[in-house]
């Protein structure tokens, strides 16, 4: 049985593989292959691949490292994607070009998330095509290409028969969380309803154990004005520094973000919010607390990028490794397991980016949405939520329609309807200021975007 990793050269690659070979014999793989158009990196990478499958577990597991997209798919089994194309560098463009006109840079949300789609639409379909082309018939492709959310509804649009599954780990992250927070130890043992579409959602009740851990959960939240665990905020300093830390989703610019989480319940306590709806709702505020000179890619490119390559090239010249080098946990287990339950029909529960149709009663059917479901060898088995109270319908329909219009604007090479986008995106002040920004990302796209017209 053969896994495919399609961005090879990620720097979570390392901690995927190992979640895949800790997973050995529930997979039953054979094979992973790596893939990237990117040979110099991904050459790298696969260093550490080798080491662990070779050195730290001794798996047995067979490694093919590749640039060839027939030979990376052929016979495969399962293709893990997560491209970022047009690397960090352009994620830096993503984020500092809204910040330079006042508007909130993040590379998924905002004009940076739609900048950052419009790159990805064609590549994900193209990846599609191929692995339709070469892969065994019953493939899975499980998607972590952000943004998801654009890319889920590009790929209902074009492909809408593709065997693909779109997931985020950021809600997974939450609860990670949350598990720490609140001293639970077995995490696995919290269950949790959700609705929303992606990086753009609310949870509506997390239990343990079958007991619902919702109020104890936001009594800690204001007692300590922050979705963080106590043992991470005796040590302040470190959170908002951009050094290395036990969790990469609480350290330098994440800070505020967590702190996001007690400010917005404050004002709305009935869901516990997805973090990055801090960036809608508070647009403003973190616009004022960042700095258009240093980012969050400048923060990752710092931190986690210079640790793996610095790690890889110290294992090179001296035979040691620094296990903390590459980042493991969450992320990784969390696709391998959705690779488990597919394979063997375990209908375990997932948080997945589905068509709605009527999951949401009060969202639009075509809409990609993010709710649990039961996954087995046939795919997804939605688990229906209550309609929506309109508040969050109201958010929802704003961000749903934006990230609509860029997909068809994309497609269509319509610039008109990719500046509707940019102007019926929440975190944008006004016509004007959408137009500036896109017209700055046209700029500096050239080569990535289709041509608008």
């Amino acid at each position: 049985m053969i896994i495919a990793i399609a961005g090879g050269g990620s720097t979570f690659t390392p901690g995927i593989v190992k979640s895949i070979a800790l997973r050995k014999d529930e997979l039953g793989v054979d094979e992973i292959r790596l893939y990237d158009i990117n040979k110099e990196r991904q050459d790298k990478v696969a260093v550490v691949v080798k080491w662990i499958l070779d050195e730290e577990l001794h798996s047995g597991i067979k490694l093919t490292v590749t640039n060839d997209k027939k030979e990376a798919y052929t016979d495969a089994s399962f293709v893990f994607a997560q491209m970022r194309v047009g690397l960090y560098a352009m994620r830096e463009s993503d984020e500092k070009i809204p910040l330079k006109h006042g508007c909130v840079g993040q590379e998924t949300c905002g004009c940076g998330g739609l900048a950052y789609g419009m790159r990805t639409i064609f590549p994900m379909i193209e990846l599609i095509d191929d692995v339709e082309k070469y892969a065994k018939n019953d493939y899975w492709i499980l998607n972590y290409s952000n943004p998801a959310s654009i890319v889920s509804e590009a790929c209902n649009k074009l492909r809408p028969n593709a065997r693909i599954i779109n997931i985020c780990d950021m809600p997974i992250a939450i609860i990670d969380l949350v598990a720490a927070a609140l001293e639970i130890k077995d995490k696995k043992n919290i269950v949790y309803d959700y609705f929303g579409l992606n990086h753009f959602g609310w949870f509506t009740n997390i239990e343990y154990k079958g007991e619902s851990i919702m109020e104890p959960l936001k009594a800690y939240i204001k007692e300590h004005e922050i979705l963080l665990p106590a043992s991470y905020l005796k040590g302040k300093e470190s959170l908002t520094s951009t050094s290395n830390n036990t969790n990469r989703h609480a350290k330098g610019s994440w800070y505020y973000v967590w702190k996001g989480v007690y400010e917005i319940l404050e004002n709305f306590p009935e869901y516990i919010p997805n973090t990055y709806l801090n960036y809608y709702l508070q647009s403003k505020e973190f616009v004022e607390h960042s700095n258009v000179e240093y980012t969050r890619a400048n923060e990752v490119m710092n931190s986690r990028e210079k640790n793996l390559f610095d790690g890889i090239d110290n294992y090179l010249k001296t035979g040691k490794i620094d296990e903390k080098v590459f980042y493991a946990g969450s992320h990784g287990d969390w696709i391998a397991d959705l690779a488990i339950a597919l394979k063997n029909d375990t209908k375990a529960r997932f948080l997945v980016i589905v068509e709605n149709k009527g999951a949401l009663p009060n969202m639009p059917y075509d809409a990609m949405v993010e709710v649990p479901a039961y996954i087995g060898k046939d795919g997804p088995e939605v688990i229906s939520q209550k309609p929506i109270p309109l508040f969050q319908q109201g958010l929802m329909m704003q961000q749903l329609n934006s990230e609509k219009l860029l997909v068809e604007g994309c497609i269509e090479g319509s610039y008109e309807k990719v500046l509707q986008s940019f102007t019926l995106n929440k975190t944008v002040p006004s016509m004007t200021v959408a137009k500036a920004i896109l017209d700055d990302m046209i700029e500096a796209n050239k080569g990535f975007w289709p041509e608008l017209k």
